[in-house]
């Protein structure tokens, strides 16, 4: 009995093991949202933050990222589960992040310290981003779409006569 109680509890703790987040993605953040962020002054919060690409610009010294947000998933990796999404934000990272890797609409979840606000147009309106100085840029695998077609049990409705 004490054997299959320890071998159930190996089992959940692989389990877990396997839900989180990836070792560069791993800390204590604050729970705050580019939204939220945007609300209220949260300069020098540290967050992990994470969404799909809308525009890369690579610049001298640094890339910067113009994401869409959406909540994270118990991975880190973002959750696409509803349309709501929680604003968008800038990430900024040192060193030359390739647009052609880091393309439109590819998922990525950054860590870093909201490092101040920036306003610029979406279309004709003013926006105001939220801008992390990110110190991880995770960028996710490209999710494969698998088509599982069910077919019913041979008896008894493909004819038993």
């Amino acid at each position: 009995m004490k054997l299959r109680l320890a071998l159930i509890a190996a089992g959940a703790a692989l389990l877990s093991a396997c839900v989180s987040a990836p070792q560069p993605l791993q800390g204590a953040f604050s729970p705050l949202t580019p939204a939220d962020a945007t609300a209220t002054d949260s300069t020098g919060s540290v967050v992990r933050w994470g969404g799909r690409i809308v525009n890369v610009e690579p610049q001298a010294n640094r890339t910067c990222f113009e994401m869409i947000s959406t909540r994270l998933g118990d991975s880190a990796r973002p959750y696409w589960a509803t349309d709501d999404t929680g604003g968008r934000f800038l990430a900024c990272r040192t060193g030359f992040y390739d647009p052609a890797l880091f393309e439109k609409n590819r998922e990525v979840t950054f860590t870093g310290r909201i490092a101040g606000y920036e306003s610029r147009r979406i279309g004709e309106y003013d926006y105001r981003f939220p801008r992390l100085d990110a110190d991880v840029v995770y960028l996710w695998p490209v999710r494969q779409q698998v088509d599982v077609i069910e077919r019913p049990a041979p008896w008894p409705w493909w004819g038993w006569w």
